[in-house]
């Protein structure tokens, strides 16, 4: 199995530049002098994706107006979080890791049990980047339900 490095407060988070759902190029850099959350997701449209999504999306608002962008990054293909943005209403940016690089870049990336089965993939992870480009706070293996009310707590919203 894939050994891997998470980050931690403090460091710089890692570039990226990926296709969202409609094929343009989308790089952390873009977002420079706002802070993002930016979260990995295993599979688009599935239970507990759709449940952290619709989430973000509630609460996308509230936290643009504090200044807060949101991210999603699955190694679904680009179709499938095109039809999964526009299935749900998903207005913040879907990208596309084909390959997980940077899922295992930003240590999103490992074992996990899926149906009693130890196999390798996404960790459901959330970090938020601060307008410099550093790591706030990282979370890795969190659940779907109630994490986006946990991290507006945190964040103060």
């Amino acid at each position: 199995m894939t050994a891997l490095t998470k980050l931690a407060a403090g460091q710089q988070a890692p570039d990226f530049t990926l296709p969202d759902a409609s094929g343009h190029e989308v790089s952390l850099a873009d977002f420079r002098g706002r802070r993002v959350v930016v979260y990995f997701y295993p599979k688009a449209a599935t239970p507990g994706c759709t449940t952290e999504a619709c989430d973000f999306r509630d609460s996308l608002d509230a936290l643009n107006a504090a200044g807060v962008s949101v991210i999603g990054i699955s190694p679904d293909p680009v179709e499938d979080i095109a039809s999964f943005a526009e299935d749900f209403s998903l207005t913040f940016p879907l990208l596309s890791d084909d390959g997980a690089q940077v899922a295992r870049e930003w240590g999103a990336w490992g074992e996990k049990i899926v149906n009693g089965e130890v196999r390798e993939g996404i960790l459901r992870s959330t970090a938020v980047v601060s307008p410099e480009g550093e790591v706030e706070t990282i979370d890795y293996g969190v659940t779907a339900d109630g994490h986006v009310a946990a991290l507006r707590t945190r964040l103060g919203l």
